[in-house]
């Protein structure tokens, strides 16, 4: 029961920020749009290196072995991971205008609705990797760490849903049909966060490629698409005020509390 209530943190977190659009405005302000991306940018930042990398690094350790290995080939496995699904799924960003990925014939809502959800896959495998190391004991990772990282997740994943589901309102849907593909586009987290553990329970070994291997992922969305969002155009500062704010909030949390 425990570990299904931390699973499902973070699709709460996705699907009560998808319900702003039952009170918000119908577009969002380009400010506050940039500070979420930003603060989103910085959690998951913080995320990858303190409940991710740091705990991947120091597990090595302790199991003998050479320390950066597993997290420098996790980090670049994950991002290689994030980079091939970037190239065939089809998805759209916000700011563009040119859909990415393998060519098809899906609608404008359905496209941004896919960019959400492929960058959601990272932050569903990295709940579940930690919540399989808590469970499985002797990692070096506590059932609070990854409480912490779960709800972490979910705070940063708050704005995603409202940048997902308002400017599908603004498209012309319906809110309440807004919310619910808002919803919807984290429901790929427990899944992914269920897999990890499925598989991290089979190879304890590779535990720690598994945390790095999250951690990378993270990074690549970072890189790829939250900050880029969140500096085009003007007031690109306030995104990288929503930077600082997020990855302050995310260490706080991992160093007071996991």
């Amino acid at each position: 029961m425990q570990l299904m209530l931390g699973l499902l943190i973070p699709f709460a977190g996705t699907t009560l920020g998808s319900a702003m659009v039952f009170c918000m405005r119908k577009v969002m302000g380009q400010r506050m749009e940039k500070m979420l991306l930003g603060f989103a940018s910085g959690v998951m930042i913080a995320a990858s290196v303190w409940s991710l990398l740091i705990p991947a690094i120091d597990m090595a350790s302790e199991q003998g072995r050479t320390a950066w290995v597993p997290a420098a080939v996790g980090l670049l496995g994950g991002m290689a991971f994030l980079l091939t699904l970037d190239s065939l799924i089809p998805h759209l960003h916000l700011e563009s205008s040119r859909p990415e990925g393998i060519e098809a014939n899906l609608k404008k809502t359905t496209m941004l609705v896919l960019a959400v959800t492929l960058h959601n896959i990272p932050e569903g495998m990295s709940v579940g990797v930690t919540f399989a190391g808590a469970v499985l004991g002797n990692t070096g990772i506590t059932m609070a760490g990854a409480f912490v990282l779960a709800v972490g997740i979910a705070i940063q994943n708050f704005p995603e849903g409202a940048i997902i589901s308002m400017p599908l309102r603004g498209e012309g849907m319906s809110r309440l049909r807004a919310f619910v593909y808002g919803s919807l586009s984290g429901i790929v987290e427990p899944v992914a966060a269920a897999f990890t553990i499925l598989l991290a329970r089979h190879i304890v070994p590779a535990l720690p490629y598994l945390l790095a291997f999250a951690a990378g992922a993270m990074i690549y969305v970072v890189v790829e698409e939250l900050i880029p969002e969140s500096q085009s155009g003007e007031h690109s500062n306030i995104g990288t005020i929503g930077v600082a704010a997020g990855f302050v909030v995310m260490m706080i949390l991992d160093v007071a509390l996991g």
